[in-house]
């Protein structure tokens, strides 16, 4: 059943429906981090860059060479630092374009089901903020357990399994079910849950194709819980 609702995930992907919310959550998010790299190069050149260049007032011969080092190694650093938030800006981003990629695989998948409800923009962008927190979360745990040998790559795995199958899985559900009826009905499937949550992991686990994480989670965890629903109703899966 797992791998059933991640092999019809992946191939939704490939949908032109979905490909078209994929472009625009990577439009919004480069325009996102281009903002921040701007935003935060314009304060160093304008606040830390003069206190450099005014700290070695008794040393001009060479403290014009070390403002300019001090300012090429920021420039990297934001790099980097930018780079690190990728992942947590498409995930906030993402998280608004769930409904858009949940609607894509009940209409292509489901035909003949009744479709369900998107959420209203504010609940979807208090959604979205949550997916963020959610892997902030669970990145930051996983940080640190990786200062302790023997378990720190299983750690990251079983963290993030559990947080991103818990949140995606209610997310499918509760297009459905009220949020409560939504609550219980993963906790009744707990184990299956986690093991679709491991999948998901393993996905963001990849370079350059965990930008495509929310996506893909959505797309399978609404798989997943067509799945449970309808064995749960006694049809045959």
């Amino acid at each position: 059943m797992i791998l059933e609702a991640a092999r019809l995930s992946a191939i939704n992907l490939f949908a032109a429906e979905t490909r078209s919310v994929f472009w625009k959550v990577l439009g919004l998010t480069i325009l996102v981090l281009i903002g921040l790299w701007l935003a935060l190069r314009s304060a160093f050149v304008s606040f830390v860059f003069p206190w450099i260049a005014d700290f070695f007032p008794a040393m001009p011969e060479w403290a014009g060479w070390l403002s300019f080092v001090f300012l090429i190694a920021a420039g990297i650093g934001l790099a980097l630092g930018l780079a690190l938030l990728l992942s947590p800006v498409t995930a906030l981003i993402a998280g608004l374009f769930l409904d858009d990629v949940a609607e894509v695989v009940e209409k292509r998948d489901y035909p003949d089901d009744v479709p369900g409800t998107a959420m209203p923009l504010g609940p979807a962008m208090a959604s979205s903020l949550k997916f963020l927190g959610v892997v902030i979360l669970g990145n930051i745990v996983a940080l640190f357990l990786l200062f302790i040998p023997g378990i720190n790559l299983i750690a990251f795995f079983l963290v993030n399994g559990y947080l991103l199958g818990r949140e995606f899985f209610e997310f499918a559900a509760m297009r459905f079910r009220p949020p409560e009826e939504a609550r219980l009905f993963r906790q009744k499937h707990a184990p299956t849950v986690f093991l679709g949550g491991l999948v998901i992991a393993a996905f963001l686990a990849v370079p350059i194709v965990n930008l495509l994480t929310p996506l893909f989670a959505a797309g399978m965890m609404v798989h997943l819980h067509k799945l449970l629903s309808r064995r749960e109703l006694g049809v045959r899966v």
